[in-house]
């Protein structure tokens, strides 16, 4: 069933999110931040979920700040990584659905696909859940689990919970008043957002803990080592850290080997 929706996203997931949803509904408005400096230049850059609402054709509203002055254009809104939280005046408006994933009570909050990495969880998942105050927090109208392959980085299990999030939200949106199961309280654990600590590599600590490091942190952020950023890596056949494919600082990425090679 073609519904008539908003979508408040963001960022890469949820501009992944917003296309395939287009493909299937009537977006009639997307919220999202407002334009920012970013990359080395500091150019003033639009969000991704902006680019994609613009190339296809949905309209754009980029409020700096949530409040009763924000006018919906619809009664149903999917939120996917927008990076607001929704006041109460707004959420009375409309029925609202955040797309969180990972498998709620685990990993509420800000990275929960970097920190479920990091954690060396076995599989992972998406939660479509009722939007309220409290974060992520709200009864759930569907969930799926997927594994978590050794080789995974971030950059592929997004990937992957942007499918499972459209094939969700299909079912969800076919029905008016969709069913919703309360959150357990047992297994609760917060994703924190990634900071500069995160993305640094201890030589001194297991191999396995900094591989999944890297992973977590490729291909949108890299985690450091010294002056170096590590995009990939692996356990090497002595079970040491073995880098493969780095970027020095100012210069662009390439093997590990290469770079060694240009050290020397």
């Amino acid at each position: 069933m073609r519904r008539r929706i908003a979508v408040a996203a963001t960022a890469p997931f949820g501009a992944d999110v917003l296309e395939r949803l287009a493909a299937e509904h009537e977006v009639v408005q997307l919220l999202t931040r407002p334009d920012k400096p970013a990359g080395r230049g500091r150019r003033v850059a639009a969000p991704p979920a902006k680019e994609v609402a613009e190339r296809l054709g949905i309209p754009v509203a980029q409020p700096a700040k949530l409040d009763g002055s924000v006018e919906l254009a619809a009664d149903t809104v999917v939120v996917c990584a927008y990076g607001l939280l929704i006041p109460t005046v707004l959420l009375d408006r409309a029925l609202w659905f955040n797309v969180h994933p990972s498998l709620l009570p685990r990993w509420r909050g800000a990275a929960p696909v970097e920190r479920a990495i990091m954690a060396g969880d076995a599989e992972t998942g998406v939660t479509i859940h009722r939007t309220i105050e409290a974060l992520d927090a709200g009864p759930v109208a569907a969930q799926r689990s997927f594994p978590l392959a050794p080789d995974d980085d971030a950059g592929a299990v997004y990937t992957r919970a942007a499918e499972v999030a459209a094939e969700l939200l299909r079912d969800v949106l076919a029905h008016d008043e969709p069913e919703f199961v309360p959150q357990g309280e047992e297994g609760v654990t917060y994703a924190e957002k990634i900071g500069p600590a995160d993305r640094e590599l201890d030589p001194d600590a297991p191999a396995q803990e900094l591989v999944n490091r890297v992973r977590a942190l490729s291909p949108h952020i890299g985690a450091r080592l010294g002056d170096l950023l590590v995009w990939r890596a692996r356990i090497g056949e002595d079970g040491s850290f073995e880098p493969l494919e780095v970027q020095p600082a100012g210069g662009k990425r390439m093997t590990y080997d290469a770079y060694l090679r240009g050290r020397r």
